[in-house]
């Protein structure tokens, strides 16, 4: 291996919750992500990595000091990386996409080129240090025979013991060192530094991996709570202190499975859904007991009022018929006279 490969394989800095694949990713998704980030890095620290031979559709949120270094993830590519600019949001923000083509893993099932790989950042209206890298599918062509079997690193990987490093906020820099558990806690072996370890690789085994998913999704649950907890009682406590940047709410926007993992948006969701539920089969059932019989339509109305109203349109239009009947009787004398004066009918005056 070259010394520019071994300065190439060298691990990165991963957001520390995994996303759901997708196929696809509109410019705009990513620059919407990308500038949620912002909010949601302030106060997780991100986990050194390694990216090795992701899946299709699989999606990685790096904060890379140079953006503009190549990033070693195990996959071999037969095309040059091309860079260009996009303006996205009616211009607001200028994002840069990094775009290489035709890769494969060596030594592995692929018998052709089909990966593509994008790294997005905001480079102007975000923050250009993190990068949104999303594989997908192109056209596969052919793998070239003098690369089939050439290795992009060397394995087995090293172990990564560093600990986690806030790169965004008032702790950008600051290690997250592993806590001292409390009285009667074990080690807490699924976290570091209080926050849950990235996913299981694939190949774990199932049992294992829904039992690591549940101990990752309780410790994030307490996390938040503590969170709010800091949150209601340091309002009276930290003075002078820098208040803490203000967290999203969650919403029903398309964006929202973005930043959340598959099992905490499906748990939100399960549970939104099932209070809106009650509500409708509470009111359903139990809403409409005891409840007065609905008036008739003709309650709404006052019967002296109406007759008052039906005597007074009477006498308008009595009164109306009156004067059309005086001004035709003038009109007729006014004619009469005309033909008396002349001797001629009006019709004869008139031509």
């Amino acid at each position: 291996m070259s010394f520019q490969q071994m300065q190439q394989d060298a691990p990165v800095l991963k957001y520390p919750e995994d996303f759901a694949p997708h196929p696809n990713i509109s410019l705009e998704t990513a620059a919407n992500m990308l500038f949620r980030a912002i909010q949601t890095s302030q106060n997780l620290p991100y986990h050194w990595t390694f990216i090795d031979k992701p899946q299709e559709g699989q999606i990685y949120l790096l904060f890379m000091p140079n953006p503009a270094l190549p990033l070693n993830d195990g996959i071999r590519w037969q095309d040059q990386e091309n860079r260009f600019a996009m303006p996205v949001q009616r211009g607001a923000r200028e994002l840069e996409v990094a775009e290489v083509k035709y890769g494969f893993v060596p030594n592995s099932q692929d018998t052709s080129a089909w990966r593509i790989r994008r790294r997005y950042r905001l480079h102007k209206g975000g923050h250009p240090q993190l990068v949104l890298v999303h594989y997908s599918r192109v056209p596969a062509i052919q793998i070239v025979p003098s690369l089939l079997n050439t290795p992009v690193r060397q394995y087995p990987l090293r172990q990564i013991t560093d600990p986690p490093v806030y790169v965004i906020g008032d702790k950008m820099g600051q290690k997250a060192f592993p806590q001292a558990p409390g009285p009667g806690q074990g080690p807490g072996p699924h976290h570091q530094g209080g926050m849950p370890i990235p996913m299981p690789p694939v190949g774990m085994n199932p049992q294992a991996m829904i039992a690591q998913q549940n101990s990752n999704m309780e410790a994030l649950e307490r996390r938040r709570e503590r969170e709010r907890e800091r949150a209601r009682d340091g309002s009276a406590s930290a003075v002078g202190q820098r208040p803490g940047p203000p967290r999203l709410d969650d919403d029903e926007s398309a964006d929202e499975s973005e930043l959340l993992s598959t099992r905490t948006l499906a748990l939100t969701r399960y549970r939104r859904n099932h209070e809106l539920m009650e509500e409708v089969f509470k009111q359903a059932a139990f809403g409409t007991k005891g409840s007065p019989p609905p008036k008739r339509i003709y309650e709404a109305f006052d019967k002296e009022e109406l007759e008052a109203n039906v005597t007074k349109l009477q006498d308008e239009v009595e009164a109306l018929r009156i004067k059309a009947a005086e001004r035709r009787a003038r009109k007729v004398a006014a004619d009469d006279v005309v033909v008396s004066a002349s001797g001629h009918t009006p019709m004869e005056v008139t031509t």
